[in-house]
């Protein structure tokens, strides 16, 4: 294999480690919000697990750094909080889909001066990226005499 290939297939696998690398510790920093009661409890355990990462940050032999991911990611997942907080209005949450949408299509009719106003509701789910999701109803309405 040429250097070229050699150059490439280094920083190919380099980038995947540092990409393995970042998913795991925004993972367990999640995770630690999970464990912790309150905020400087938060904070304290964030940076315990920060000194870890970084006390690891240089190391160069590439079998080396897919040994240490592979034994913190079977630690991580051995020591995950066995009941993680969800968002209540999250898909998960206590809250999600608590009040459910009409069904499509639904028709309510009502006598108006001697004709019929009938209307027809229909449903969109609209997300936000803000934590709240609203539904949003349209109405149209027809008379019918």
């Amino acid at each position: 294999m040429s250097a070229t290939g050699l150059a490439a297939t280094y920083l190919a696998r380099r980038a995947a480690q540092k990409e393995r690398v970042r998913i795991l510790y925004r993972r367990a920093l999640k995770d630690a919000l999970n464990w912790a009661v309150h905020r400087h409890i938060f904070y304290e355990s964030a940076q315990e697990l920060r000194d870890k990462f970084e006390a690891n940050r240089y190391v160069e032999d590439l079998d080396t750094i897919d040994r240490m991911v592979d034994d913190a990611e079977a630690t991580f997942n051995k020591m995950q909080h066995p009941d993680p907080y969800i968002v209540p209005w999250a898909p998960g949450g206590s809250k999600f889909t608590r009040n459910p949408a009409p069904t499509p299509g639904l028709d309510i009719g009502f006598l108006v001066n001697g004709g019929t106003l009938r209307l027809k509701l229909s449903t969109t789910m609209v997300w936000r990226r803000s934590r709240s999701c609203e539904v949003v109803i349209l109405l149209s309405a027809s008379v019918n005499p």
